[in-house]
């Protein structure tokens, strides 16, 4: 049976447990079972290839100890196991030693999830399908990896946790034009389930990787931080199936936790590449880990200003930001202002609001920036839903090659050549600074819609009224009538 199909049959399966909910909870509950089979792969493989290595899960609570067997534990005395016994043990695994980073991952996946199953029957016939699929095998490894990009996709039929998933054609763009090379530091402050990593480890390794030495130095150069269980759980066996040895680096945090004043240089990283949460509040508290003129309760904002506070001198950064930002005033206008002061804000690539559909409908902007020269020049480029579509949907979403027309405008790594036309133009700092640090510059280039004079329109609008009326009258006359008679 292929991996697509194994895939479809536990889903399937699992739809006849009672205990399972919902897409996020069927996600979360098939997550943590692959991830357990992908650890207990790795861990064999490391043990042929390693010396001494030894896995940080006990042997009892391994995969291969009480899944790989299709006749082993099933119905009750299987549940019993997995809640009394599994899940208990991988919640607090001593993460110490040589291995410690490796009992670390296994334990903050942990710390959170749940088995929402009740049934041991089904538990069973699940883990035997799962235990069919060989993750040490790259080209199965790489199918399921791509069947598990689609099931991140499907999360956004599943209500708030659409909120973990950015459309790959974005992050594959942004990344794409951030152009991120081995040896450089990339980081995701709000990783979700992983997207701008997983592109950024394509991206390199397809352009730059040529030895082994250039994969492990891709290796240990990847950050992310992420606030939430289910997407933590998400990206770190994300990482596991994109071939990262130690997905350690995923930390299960709150990036704004920490206080702005106590990033030292060794904190700086070459590339940020992100989508903040934005539409939300930050818990009380928070905002007083920031200086006072940077201080809000909204996120967006706040990871903004940790963006550019991160960024090493030349490194660059590739942001998701709502309208909103654009144009809004207060501590927003000051984050503008200390963003072209510490940035060269070049391009700010504007997307249409069913991008982000069906689990949100608003305008949505890309903002690409380099620390360390003010900005002089901003250009705009305005992406349109391709000829023949009204608007981008579940059905037909935004795809890679949509971008095409940008990249083509971009002019390369030095941005040069740029024209303006009907999509593009360019707006100084002195303009911006004019209208209070106000970014939200509408197309000089679009066609308004001739709608006719005013007072023609006032005209037509008083004869459609009488015509209205008339009829009315009329109506009532031939009601009242049938009713005499």
């Amino acid at each position: 049976m292929s991996v697509r199909k194994t895939v479809k049959t536990i889903q399937q399966t699992m739809w006849k447990d009672a205990g399972v909910d919902g897409d996020a909870q069927r996600l979360s509950q098939l997550c943590w079972m692959f991830f357990l089979k992908i650890i207990d792969d790795q861990d064999q493989q490391l043990d042929r290839a390693q010396s001494g290595y030894r896995s940080p899960i006990p042997k009892h609570l391994q995969w291969r100890a009480w899944a790989a067997n299709p006749e082993g534990l099933t119905g009750t005395d299987l549940l019993r196991f997995i809640n009394g016994d599994l899940f208990p043990a991988l919640k607090n695994l001593p993460a110490t030693g040589k291995w410690a980073n490796r009992a670390h991952v296994v334990r903050s996946v942990f710390e959170d999830a749940y088995n929402y199953m009740k049934d041991g029957q089904l538990i069973r016939q699940i883990v035997n399908k799962i235990s069919e699929v060989d993750f040490n095998d790259l080209a199965e490894r790489k199918h399921f990896g791509d069947i598990y990009e689609q099931l991140l996709n499907d999360l956004q039929a599943a209500g708030n946790a659409g909120e973990f998933y950015t459309p790959r054609a974005v992050t594959a763009f942004m990344v794409d034009r951030v152009d991120p090379k081995p040896g450089e530091i990339v980081f995701d402050p709000s990783c979700g389930t992983g997207g701008f990593l997983t592109c950024s480890i394509r991206h390199m390794r397809d352009k730059y990787v040529r030895t082994e030495k250039d994969e492990a130095t891709i290796q240990g150069s990847l950050r992310a931080i992420e606030l939430k269980q289910l997407p933590h759980m998400l990206c770190t066996t994300n990482m596991l199936l994109h071939g990262i040895k130690d997905p350690s680096f995923v930390r299960h945090e709150n990036t704004l936790a920490r206080t702005y004043s106590s990033y030292t240089n060794a904190d700086l990283v070459d590339i940020i590449v992100t989508n903040p949460p934005f539409g939300a509040v930050v818990q009380d508290g928070i905002e007083s880990n920031f200086p006072q003129h940077l201080r809000t309760k909204e996120t967006a904002d706040l990871f903004m200003a940790l963006i550019i506070r991160q960024l090493k001198p030349g490194g660059r950064a590739a942001v998701v930001l709502p309208d909103g930002i654009l144009f809004g005033e207060g501590v927003k206008t000051r984050l503008k202002e200390h963003l072209m002061n510490e940035c060269n804000l070049h391009t700010i690539v504007r997307l249409p609001s069913s991008v982000f559909k069906p689990y949100a409908s608003i305008g949505t902007n890309l903002l690409f920036f380099e620390k360390g020269t003010p900005t002089q020049d901003i250009w705009y480029y305005e992406h349109r839903v391709p000829e023949g579509q009204k608007a981008y949907s579940m059905t037909r979403p935004i795809r890679l090659e949509h971008m095409q027309d940008c990249v083509t405008w971009w002019g390369g790594a030095g941005r040069e050549g740029r024209e303006e036309s009907d999509v593009a133009w360019k707006v100084s700092v002195s303009d911006v600074k004019a209208r209070g640090y106000n970014l939200d510059f509408k197309n000089p280039h679009a066609v308004t819609n001739d709608h006719g004079e005013p007072k023609d329109l006032l005209a037509s609008l008083n004869d459609a009224e009488v015509k209205i009326t008339t009829l009315r009258d009329q109506l009532k006359a031939i009601l009242q009538e049938a009713l005499l008679r």
